[in-house]
């Protein structure tokens, strides 16, 4: 039974119902804030003729409000205008609002000034929280209310929250029945759909009354096991009245034909049509060891580049999107069922092979190889048609039709069987797609004559044209090569030559902008107003041999009496700095990014966590702490009275079972203290008179408000080996500080501001710590720039933009994540002929250098 939601949409265990129409779709994603706006209109266009019907589509937060109350819905941000060319570009939208998106965007695009207000608790049933998100819905629904489909638009589902099964929400019905209701009270009719992540309905639902749930699926493509799993999800929402809507999941064709067949009905591979993470927007995230930084790239090898070049994988798409087209209502109404002992084949192939039921008659069955070779599998004979061998293309999901009634394409007869992709079944004849031998086999009406025929592999540009009789009736059959429905997905001719820049303008531009101000301790940048950004701190630190730094992120760049130090950059895990001897620190912290995902191993992974210097104390005294600790074995026996052991020094046979370390702190009431177990090679639970923390080979610390730490119980999964050095540090915080904020509009302003530039030649060697600016001339239209050098971070701005940031070798530099971190691209839109750099050389072991600037020109 179809479950309306408006009179034009609805879903049903079909897949979408379009005005009456029962439709599987292929969704490609596309982010209009990774695109320059004048590319928007040619990327759609892209992606229409990749066959794909649909488009999803982020609308970050933060994007959208760049400080409290500072919206911004004009020029790239102009989300409104997206939607109008994707309606006129007749692409379907699945638009996704959040309020959180993940998308390894800055902090999942909530705003970073959130949990400055006390008890706000994000992602969370709680009002303060819900009432800011109320905000930001406020401005952003009606724009989607007023382009759903059948009111002038094309939005026909809209997705609330991201993944919320990946996410500790107390009241997940609470907090969705919030989103729902903000929905609907703003006029919004077609299906609320909420994705799970990692296959809980209920996390990610709340199991609230009209959201219905969809899946994100990133399986290993080679898996043997993709089919019974989606099946099994298939089953479960379809016996709920709801079809399996895969909102996300991986970019290669090979899986998106086993999803097919397996029972999905929207098929949404994450990142189809890759982008750019222009200005200070990309994320941090968990994607390292821990943790890394999201590079100015943003692209996960979809079938269109970050600079629109369409890839390969653009004829899968194709391909598969002519197979959907042609079978249309017949396969939105199939039914997926196990197909064992369908084929047999010597390649790897899936564990438990799926067929679709087709309505109206025929089935489509997957056949698999998961290997790298070209392989064969056979199909048993089945009726009047004899055994046949179908050609396997290496990483290949072959979708096989049988039994098809060919009455409602206007043709005669049955397609008995065909190996090839079907692109067309109509009056110019059968058409098909493949890069092998196709076998067809076609039957006259009424069960009479069939005629079994194979025809060679096409190339390219060269399709096999076939007349088929069977007894009195005739068919035309036409195959043709996949690389002819998507031109331009060739490989391209050799690529331009870099041009090597050897002589820049040094130009006379301070790099630190805005007033500065007094505060007793360091304030977080966001409290400052540094969302995106900067923030310089300085304090006086005579006296002082060591400092503790909690929670310093995203980028720390210390000096010590202009003595630079190597940059701390360690998601706010807790640092030792040694700063004996000096008088003056000078701190400048930059924001990368904030948490797009909730990791409790750092600090700084954490969704809502700050950045800026963090806290910073001076160590007035510091003990070893090791011994007289007692045990408390549990599974593991220690008698009563406790043994006194060193921490971690229990001895016992049961490896991995949990056992308790106790001991009571001789601690100064009236200062605050930190505990770190130096060495820790695990994740351990830290009990602070009675309140549990976590402690991770990252951050083994623990702090101990005054007042606290009188009993410290240590639990971990015994092994052989110590739970490493347990220092007690005694800590005052280092006060009277002075910041200075520079937020992303201020950098911006110096980036486009006039400056005389002095003639500099290439290699440019700097001084750790040193920053400049640095013109640059670029050629004309779109071009690809690389820097080689050491030791240096660069900043690219143009057309009143921050381009994006690389970091040159460095051994303080975390992982980068998302594509190619080793350059930045210049759309040709916004090239007029000259970048500015901005500069930080970092200390290490090897000089601070930029050698050369290469510019690689690129068609869009």
């Amino acid at each position: 039974m179809t479950t309306e939601i408006a009179h034009q949409v609805g879903v049903s265990p079909s897949g979408f119902v379009l005005d009456g129409d029962e439709q599987v779709l292929l969704c490609a994603s596309l982010f209009y804030f990774r695109i320059p706006r004048e590319l928007w209109a040619g990327r759609l266009a892209q992606v229409r003729d990749s066959g794909y019907q649909v488009i999803d589509v982020y609308l970050p937060w933060n994007f959208h409000e760049m400080s409290p109350e500072e919206w911004d819905f004009t020029g790239r941000r102009d989300v409104a205008a997206f939607l109008d060319l994707a309606h006129e570009a007749g692409l379907k939208v699945i638009a996704r609002p959040g309020p959180y998106i993940c998308s390894e965007w800055d902090g999942g695009a909530l705003p970073a000034w959130l949990t400055l207000t006390e008890g706000l608790r994000v992602r969370q049933a709680e009002p303060q929280y819900l009432a800011q998100v109320g905000r930001w819905f406020d401005r952003v629904l009606p724009l989607i209310a007023e382009r759903q489909h059948g009111r002038g638009g094309s939005v026909v589902a809209v997705q609330l929250e991201n993944e919320l099964d990946f996410f500790d929400t107390e009241d997940r019905t609470g907090y969705m029945t919030a989103l729902r209701d903000m929905a609907l009270e703003h006029g919004i009719t077609v299906p609320l759909i909420a994705c799970a992540g990692q296959g809980d309905l209920v996390g990610a639902t709340g199991a609230v009354p009209g959201v219905v749930p969809a899946f994100n699926f990133y399986p290993d493509d080679r898996s043997p096991a993709i089919e019974p799993e989606v099946r099994r999800y298939a089953e479960m929402l379809g016996a709920q009245g709801v079809p399996l809507l895969v909102t996300e999941t991986n970019r290669a064709h090979v899986t998106l034909r086993r999803l097919l067949v397996s029972g999905a009905r929207l098929l949404a591979p994450y990142l189809q049509a890759s982008g750019y993470n222009f200005g200070y927007y990309p994320s941090t995230g968990n994607w390292g060891d821990p943790g890394g930084f999201m590079s100015h790239d943003y692209d996960f090898g979809g079938y269109l580049s970050p600079i629109g070049e369409p890839r390969p994988e653009m004829a899968q798409a194709r391909s598969l999107a002519g197979v959907v087209r042609t079978l249309g209502s017949c396969l939105a109404g199939s039914v997926a069922r196990p197909a064992e002992g369908a084929y047999r084949t010597d390649a790897p192939t899936s564990a438990s092979p799926s067929r679709l039921d087709l309505a109206g008659g025929g089935s489509l069955l997957g056949v698999t190889n998961l290997g790298d070779e070209w392989s064969q599998a056979t199909i048993p004979a089945s009726g009047a048609v004899p055994e046949i061998t179908a050609v396997l293309p290496p990483h290949s999901c072959t979708l096989v039709l049988q039994d098809l009634p060919l009455g409602g394409f206007g043709l005669p007869g049955t397609l008995l069987l065909a190996t090839g992709d079907v692109a067309g079944l109509d009056g110019e004849g059968l058409r098909f797609v493949a890069a092998g031998a196709t076998t067809v086999a076609l039957g006259a009406p009424d069960g009479g004559a069939i005629e079994v025929v194979e025809l060679p592999a096409p190339a390219p540009g060269m399709p096999v044209r076939r007349v088929v009789t069977a007894g009195e009736v005739s068919w035309v059959v036409i195959v043709g090569h996949p690389e002819d429905s998507a031109p331009g997905t060739q490989p391209a001719g050799p690529a331009a030559a870099p041009v090597r820049v050897e002589r820049v303008g040094r130009v006379d531009l301070p790099t630190r902008s805005g007033p500065t101000s007094r505060h007793e301790v360091p304030p977080a940048s966001e409290a400052v107003g540094v969302h995106r950004g900067r923030t310089h701190y300085a304090a006086d630190v005579s006296g002082v041999d060591e400092l503790v730094l909690e929670g310093a992120g995203d980028i720390v760049d210390i000096s010590l009496d202009g003595r630079a130090l190597p940059t701390i950059a360690r998601f706010g895990a807790t640092q030792v700095v040694p700063v004996s001897g000096a008088s003056l620190l000078d701190a400048t912290v930059e924001t990368w990014g904030h948490a797009n995902f909730d990791d409790v191993r750092m600090p700084g992974l954490q969704i809502g966590s700050l950045r800026g210097l963090g806290t910073a104390w001076s160590v007035t005294q510091r003990q070893d702490v090791s011994a007289l600790w007692t045990v408390d074995g549990g599974e593991q026996w220690a008698g009563d009275p406790a043994p006194l052991r060193s921490l971690g020094g229990w001895s016992s046979t049961r490896i991995g079972r949990p056992i308790t370390y106790r001991r009571t702190l001789t601690l100064d009431p009236g200062c605050h203290h930190a505990l770190q177990l130096d060495g820790l090679s695990h994740a351990v639970h830290v009990h602070v008179d009675g309140t549990e923390q976590l402690l991770t080979p990252q951050d083994p610390w623990v702090h101990l408000a005054p007042g606290t730490g009188a009993e410290i119980t240590v639990t971990s999964p015994h092994g052989a080996g110590s739970l490493g050095t347990a220092w007690l540090r005694r800590l005052e915080p280092v006060r009277d500080w002075q910041v200075q904020a520079q937020p992303d509009r201020e950098i911006l302003a110096l980036a486009d501001s006039p400056g005389e530039a002095v003639a500099t030649d290439l290699p440019l060697v700097l001084e750790a710590g040193e920053e400049l600016w640095l013109d640059v001339e670029t050629p004309p239209g779109g071009c690809s720039l690389r820097f080689e050098g050491t030791q240096l971070r660069v900043s690219a701005f143009a057309h009143g933009e921050l381009l994006g940031r690389v970091w040159l070798d460095d051994p303080a530099r975390p992982r980068f994540t998302g594509g190619d971190d080793g350059r930045v691209w210049l759309p040709a839109a916004w090239n007029n002929g000259r970048i500015r750099l901005l500069l930080h050389a970092t200390a290490g072991p090897d000089a601070s250098v930029l050698v050369s600037v290469l510019a690689t020109q690129s068609q869009e």
